[in-house]
């Protein structure tokens, strides 16, 4: 283990602090408990690299550390405190020295912890990991809910009954076989099912994808999704509650129908003709029902993904909180789920992994939507979409949201945010400029987005990015 100055540097160009990466100036001094908190905190995030003499902030210039000067003593200080052996490594960089903390991963199935804090990295802030956070590691070690069987002991002939297989093989693109055999054999080639002295047995993921009736299966019948239509702007009077009967996969188009059949409709003019169009688009509604498919908790018994509209907006939700801060919805991805994700994916269904969401925002801002206010409840993830509505009509909360979304989305098209595409973002004259300057200052003020310092204090040509860059 040598680290040279080129791969100081290299680290350097890092775009962002990421799970791996993490920078401090400590020019003469860093605080002890707090450094056992980020080794703590990025063991629990898959392990990293730790780096003190360097500024956090890019370009991330090497200021030095003089912090400390006996590299063998702190790492058996580091060991002490805990319990898992962090190595320390002195680069002597041409622009001062650096120290370099290797940090492993937690085992699997195991979270660190602090004096009973399990810690972990939400932006520049250390946080206590969320509960629904460590019962994932804690399950690690076990065996994963969605690979055991939901029944067993069917012949071949039980499994096709019980399952649509005709469209599962539509929505791969496959020619349907013309014997049973072929089907079984593709469903156990995508360990979907499993064969054991001449019986086969139905995973809960296949039944998830593919069941023809989710009823069928009583430890997966709560998972089918919900839609709620109420009544009205509150929860007072529900006028529809439908749950779902298919599996996500062979149900999906359907369940997306439904809703937008059930969402108002508001009456527009376009070209002096008036015609109807509904309160979100189809889009929106495919991509973020798919999201909420994907990344539930599925741990979590006697609670569904919930589609619940209202004569002013739709929320939509999911049982666990997420495993990515929702400031970091648009650039980041994490799936709670990744061989249902993978499958969802091959068969259509839903965006490459995290294009999802930026596919919603990109749609609210095409069609002059507030932008989406995304939630964490408790043990459950939420959005909240409203309709069209002009920049007047949105409060404050709403203008910053969007603006620190425009940018998030103009980062991961490596585009840049500026007054002139934040006006375009709310179709605003270029006499609205000052205006959106003061949209652009109340989400700095907010700490959601920062000045591109790389251009100068020109208002004129400033260019801005979003806080954890």
């Amino acid at each position: 283990m040598t680290t040279t100055p080129d791969q100081i540097d290299m680290w350097r160009k890092s775009r962002s602090e990421t799970q791996r990466l993490e920078f401090k100036e400590a020019k003469t001094q860093f605080d002890n408990h707090k450094l056992y908190e980020y080794c703590v905190a990025l063991a629990n995030e898959g392990g990293g690299l730790f780096l003190l003499g360097i500024a956090n902030k890019p370009p991330r210039p090497v200021v030095g550390t003089q912090a400390f000067n006996d590299p063998v003593a702190m790492a058996e200080k580091l060991f002490q405190a805990v319990g898992f052996r962090v190595d320390i490594e002195e680069v002597a960089h041409p622009d001062g020295r650096v120290l370099v903390f290797h940090i492993p991963s937690r085992l699997r199935g195991t979270a660190y912890h602090l004096d009973g804090k399990y810690l972990m990295r939400s932006g520049e802030a250390l946080v206590p990991m969320s509960e629904d956070q460590l019962r994932k590691i804690f399950a690690e070690g076990g065996p994963d809910w969605l690979e055991e069987h939901s029944k067993v002991g069917l012949d071949a002939q039980q499994v096709v009954e019980l399952l649509d297989t005709q469209t599962f093989f539509e929505l791969l693109k496959l020619p349907y076989p013309t014997e049973q055999t072929g089907v079984i054999d593709r469903l156990l080639s995508e360990r979907l099912i499993d064969e054991s002295n001449g019986t086969y047995a139905i995973r809960r993921l296949c039944v998830l994808l593919l069941a023809k009736r989710l009823d069928d299966f009583p430890d997966l019948a709560r998972k089918a999704p919900r839609v709620v239509v109420y009544v009205g702007t509150s929860k007072l009077d529900t006028r529809l509650d439908q749950p779902g009967t298919k599996g996500y996969a062979v149900g999906f188009q359907g369940l997306v129908r439904f809703v937008m059949n059930q969402l108002p409709q508001n009456e527009i003019i376009e070209d002096a003709l008036r015609k109807e169009v509904k309160l979100v688009p189809e889009i929106v509604i495919r991509e973020l029902v798919a999201n909420a498919l994907i990344h539930q908790d599925m741990r979590i018994t006697g609670a569904s993904v919930m589609v619940e509209i209202y004569d002013n907006r739709v929320e939509i939700s999911n049982p666990g909180e997420p495993v990515v801060p929702i400031e970091r919805f648009i650039d980041g991805y994490q799936s709670r789920n990744e061989r249902l994700a993978d499958l969802m994916r091959r068969m259509g269904i839903c965006a490459e992994k995290s294009s999802g969401i930026d596919r919603v925002v990109q749609a609210a801002e095409v069609y002059q939507l507030p932008a989406p206010n995304f939630r964490v409840s408790h043990k459950r993830t939420v959005v909240i979409l409203f309709g069209p509505s002009p920049l007047e009509n949105m409060d404050r909360d709403d203008r910053i949201r969007a603006c620190y979304q425009h940018r998030a989305l103009k980062w991961v098209m490596s585009e840049r945010m500026t007054n002139q595409s934040l006006r375009e973002r709310f179709h605003l004259s270029e006499s609205k400029s000052a205006i959106i300057s003061q949209i652009i200052s109340a989400t700095i003020e907010a700490g959601m987005i920062k000045l591109d310092e790389k251009v100068g204090g020109s208002r004129k040509y400033a260019r801005y990015l979003p806080f954890w860059a």
